[in-house]
């Protein structure tokens, strides 16, 4: 069926699921509030991928995943997108300062990806009003002896700290749009934290209906035993025999 089909490809593309790895409440909470604002944040922003599922079940090596899946093939990357993918991937650890009032580990391998997004975009896709289209440094993807990629310096000093400079401007401006447009939608993160601490994993449709500030319908599995009671016989059931006065 059509499920197994979509279960299959969340396999591959995130990962199996890891149902034995117990997590406490906290734990899972911080979880659901760390997706909901990558997810939240990915319906705001422009040109942004649409999300297509976001779980709270661990897959892989992560708690959690926001799935976000390209309408068409994509070959090439401009700016506007490239400065979205920034903002969602801080959406997660803006999340937990905003309604767990904490920071957790948990959002490393985002900060690691913002950051080396942010680098490629100055040093390497000419993507820089103040350093304009250039290539600062070049890489030789070589190992040896332990190290793991030689780096030729051409550029000075003063300039590598203008591209340091620039990446972190980069990064601080997403971080605050980020931050911006959780703190103007704290009912859509609330709603979908309570939808994803309920189903654990919801998808596009009941996503497109907490932004649009509605009750999220149930998951697919679900809605089949919603539509009859359970009190209510079968049709073809024969009638119970009347009870004697």
């Amino acid at each position: 069926d059509m499920e197994d089909f979509e279960k299959a490809k969340d396999k591959i593309l995130m990962g199996a699921e890891r149902r034995s790895m117990v997590m406490n409440d906290e734990e899972k909470r911080n979880t659901a509030y760390h997706e909901s604002g990558h997810a939240v944040v990915a319906k705001l922003v422009p040109k942004s991928d649409p999300v297509h599922k976001v779980t709270i079940i661990p897959r892989g090596r992560a708690l959690g995943l926001t799935m976000q899946l390209p309408e068409e093939d994509r070959y090439s990357y401009d700016r506007v997108y490239l400065m979205s993918r920034i903002a969602v991937l801080f959406g997660g650890r803006i999340a937990e300062e905003l309604f767990m009032n904490q920071m957790t580990t948990g959002a490393s391998n985002d900060f690691e990806r913002a950051t080396q997004m942010a680098r490629d975009m100055v040093t390497r896709y000419g993507m820089s009003d103040a350093l304009g289209p250039m290539v600062y440094g070049e890489n030789e993807g070589e190992v040896f002896l332990g190290r793991s990629v030689t780096t030729h310096k051409n550029v000075s000093e003063a300039t590598m700290q203008k591209v340091d400079a620039e990446i972190r401007r980069i990064i601080d401006e997403q971080y605050g749009l980020a931050r911006k447009l959780l703190e103007e939608n704290r009912d859509k993160v609330e709603a979908m934290t309570a939808a994803l601490l309920e189903w654990e994993t919801i998808d596009a449709e009941q996503i497109d209906d907490i932004m649009a500030g509605k009750a999220p319908r149930p998951p697919k599995d679900l809605q089949p035993k919603m539509k009859g009671s359970a009190d209510t016989p079968p049709p073809d059931a024969a009638p119970s025999a009347a009870a004697p006065a």
